[in-house]
């Protein structure tokens, strides 16, 4: 069953076409990768999926839903991880989960059970009642995961979910979101500009570049195309996307990147 699709895809700003003929569509259960460099379009499609962002053309469906007509009917079966930080370092990891539930109309008789279950589900019982301006970067990251499960979403949409951590905390935000997928056959949409967390993540991926799809497959489809021996996911990249392209992003994001980086310690 398709829970995603689009259909020429499109969000311009001004001149600007950062998002050009976007289409796909993602089965039920499919862990999916947006690849791609700072400004490829990756972050722009998410918020138009989201409901955060109108598109300038085209379609797009969550659940049957559009993401224009029926928005409200999208954010009720859809949770999101932005890049930038949700969480409030100032209450405690429940503190946050209780105001996430509220706002999502949990019954309040389920409250407490779900909230329990969401922070055994990322390993963040013991820190439950910790303020989260005490929890490491991977904590942060799994306790946001959590925030967005609580009223248990059909599609899950993860907007470079390890941005700033470090290697460590980076495998196990990749565990937790595998054993998401495993324990309760969520539907993810990733975006990365990390090769290794595609390969490691997702069962098929979009290669983006100036905003449009250029491959599309899984992993080792992908690799397996360019008739190379040991071939890998950045060779992928590099052959669709170009050598040429600026991987170190514009300086908007480099400082979007940075200040994610220091608030996750």
């Amino acid at each position: 069953m398709i829970i995603l699709q689009t259909d020429g895809l499109t969000k311009r700003f001004g001149a600007l076409i950062a998002v050009d003929d976007f289409t796909i569509a993602i089965p039920e259960g499919e862990v999916f990768g947006l690849l791609g460099p700072n400004g490829a379009g990756k972050t722009t499609v998410l918020k138009m999926l989201t409901t955060l962002l109108p598109p300038s053309a085209g379609h797009a469906s969550v659940g049957g839903f559009d993401v224009v007509r029926q928005a409200g009917a999208v954010r009720r079966i859809i949770g999101y991880v932005p890049q930038m930080i949700s969480a409030d370092g100032n209450l405690s990891g429940y503190e946050n989960l209780l105001i996430f539930a509220k706002l999502y109309d949990i019954p309040r008789r389920e409250l407490r059970q779900r909230i329990q279950d969401a922070l055994a589900l990322m390993g963040l019982t013991a820190a439950g009642n910790n303020l989260v301006k005490t929890y490491s970067g991977g904590m942060v990251r799994r306790l946001e995961m959590a925030q967005s499960m609580l009223h248990r979403p059909r599609v899950l949409f993860l907007d470079e979910p390890t941005v700033g951590l470090d290697p460590a905390a980076r495998h196990l935000v990749w565990e937790h979101i595998q054993q998401l997928q495993r324990d309760f056959g969520d539907t993810i949409l990733v975006t990365t500009h990390l090769m290794e967390e595609a390969d490691i993540l997702c069962q098929r991926v979009a290669i983006m570049h100036h905003g449009t799809v250029r491959a599309i497959g899984a992993p080792k489809e992908l690799k397996a195309s360019l008739g190379q021996p040991d071939a890998t996911l950045d060779d992928v990249f590099m052959h669709y996307a170009g050598d040429t392209l600026d991987a170190g992003g514009r300086f908007r994001d480099i400082r979007r990147q940075r200040r994610v980086a220091r608030r996750l310690g």
